[in-house]
């Protein structure tokens, strides 16, 4: 699995990582098997908030690291309506507890409210100097609000802005990936599947993933997802809860794509 520096960490996090949104939904023996098979096929990084299941989905993931924490790179968010600096301190606690851990890896603000950002970051701070999370960063920040974020924290203090992308969500191919890249913020990108409309064989869209994918021994899936962590400071957090998924979407993280290869997907999905 390849992995590469985490922003301004000195941290190597692998580039396919574990999501689990809505995975309250799922059979949670399978979720926990999932969890723990995509730790295992080294996609240590997981990703989960106190929102997801309104705290349920932390209670499985931390039933799953039980034996397998030090291998994970961790992070969860705190919900904006939270995220005030005595709400941060409370909200972080909770999750600790439910993941059953003494310590995030990274811990980020889910989007931007109410709140004023000024607050929420003096909590992280704290935070990271009581050792109970190791770093911090945002989520669904565009450039506007990354630069207002940068003028109250300073560079190198945002680990990551975690935001939609996927082959049919590119918009920030556009600027903001090239700013996250600029001030070393590790780009993360959620739902890289398209959360059930990922393109079928049948259409420009889906052949031509099924061709470099028969090319390669992989899945349609792989390529999608190997194309998203292309650029050096990208980062994707596929869900899965089943074994067999999640052991397809490991095959992504050995996987480079070559121009040509690139440029056919580029083709069949061009930005608007």
């Amino acid at each position: 699995m390849l992995q590469r520096r985490f922003g301004p960490l000195e941290v190597d996090v692998p580039v396919i990582g574990l999501g689990t949104w809505q995975m309250e939904a799922d059979d949670r023996d399978s979720a926990i098997l999932a969890i723990r098979r995509a730790i295992d096929l080294g996609m240590t990084h997981v990703d989960t908030a106190e929102l997801y299941g309104r705290g349920a989905v932390e209670d499985i993931v931390g039933e799953a690291l039980a034996g397998y924490r030090a291998e994970v790179f961790l992070a969860s968010k705190v919900h904006p309506d939270q995220a005030t600096y005595a709400g941060t301190l409370r909200a972080c606690e909770k999750s600790l507890r439910r993941l059953r851990t003494d310590r995030l890896d990274l811990y980020l603000l889910h989007w931007r409210g109410s709140q004023p950002l000024e607050e929420t970051f003096r909590a992280f701070e704290v935070l990271k100097q009581d050792g109970k999370i190791l770093a911090w960063g945002v989520s669904n920040f565009d450039v506007s609000d990354l630069e207002h974020a940068i003028d109250i924290a300073g560079e190198g203090a945002i680990a990551c802005n975690q935001v939609l992308y996927n082959l049919h969500e590119r918009d920030p191919d556009h600027v903001l990936q090239v700013f996250c890249e600029r001030h070393r913020i590790a780009f993360v990108g959620y739902s890289p599947l398209g959360s059930g409309q990922f393109p079928r064989p049948g259409g420009v869209e889906g052949d031509t993933l099924a061709r470099i994918a028969s090319a390669r021994g992989v899945t349609a899936r792989a390529v999608a997802l190997a194309y998203l962590t292309r650029r050096s400071g990208a980062f994707t957090i596929p869900k899965s809860s089943s074994l067999a998924h999640v052991e397809e979407l490991a095959r992504a993280g050995d996987l480079v794509l070559d121009r040509d290869e690139i440029a056919e997907i580029e083709a069949a999905f061009p930005l608007a």
